[in-house]
């Protein structure tokens, strides 16, 4: 098998579920007390949480291209980041490494395409609904994303931070996202994506008739399928 290297931390729970899913996925197809080969550089939430609150993306930029370095020369094969707001600074960690940078828009919009869906909501912190780097990213790759109105963004961005990323999960916020979904959906979304990690450890598929693609899941399996591709 591959070994896998993961940037992780941001959040721990974020990270937890990607090394529960992967393992779960590879025991699945091998078997017996089969296990993936990873490597986990967890970094420091708060100081990548400090940088997006400065708009030093640069910083983040270079902490995370560090991990990821650092993860290559452990062993890696390739490196997942295990996040998706942080895939903004992707390009200076792809451009720190020599293995495969296993890039989440590339699962995610894979998976939608093939489902024939063109159409999106787009759920996430502030940072993946309003910067162009995640919309864009899923234009380029031919998927158009609508996004919530400023008040339910806000709401949206507070949950993630102030509840999720520490592992609260309530009966309210989740009726708050599933309402946020509904709407979406009545203006022209075909589905939801679930673009923050934390938020498919809130909402599941059985909270709402929208089909709900959880970047999570879908990260997960794309990083098994490299674990077990043959050298």
């Amino acid at each position: 098998m591959n070994t896998l290297g993961i940037i992780g931390g941001m959040s721990p729970e974020s990270t937890a579920a990607y090394y529960t899913q992967i393992n779960r996925l590879i025991n699945r197809q091998k078997g017996s007390n089969h296990s993936a080969p990873i490597l986990l550089a967890s970094v420091e939430f708060q100081e990548i949480v400090d940088c997006q609150q400065r708009g030093d993306w640069h910083k983040a930029g270079e902490i995370l291209a560090q991990a990821a370095r650092t993860l290559e020369q452990a062993g890696a094969d390739a490196v997942l980041l295990a996040t998706n707001t942080m895939h903004k600074v992707a390009a200076p960690i792809q451009a720190a490494i020599g293995v495969p940078f296993l890039h989440i828009l590339d699962s995610v919009a894979e998976r939608i395409r093939a489902q024939g869906i063109r159409t999106v909501g787009l759920l996430g912190t502030r940072f993946t609904m309003q910067d162009a780097f995640y919309r864009e990213g899923l234009a380029e790759r031919g998927i158009q994303a609508i996004v919530p109105d400023e008040c339910a963004q806000a709401e949206i961005h507070r949950i993630i931070f102030e509840e999720l990323c520490v592992g609260n999960f309530t009966e309210n916020s989740r009726h708050f996202y599933v309402q946020t979904i509904e709407r979406l959906a009545a203006q022209g979304a075909q589905g939801i994506i679930l673009g923050c990690t934390e938020i498919g450890l809130l909402v599941r598929p059985e909270d709402t008739a929208v089909p709900l693609y959880d970047t999570t899941e879908i990260h997960v399996h794309a990083a098994a399928e490299f674990i077990l591709r043959p050298a």
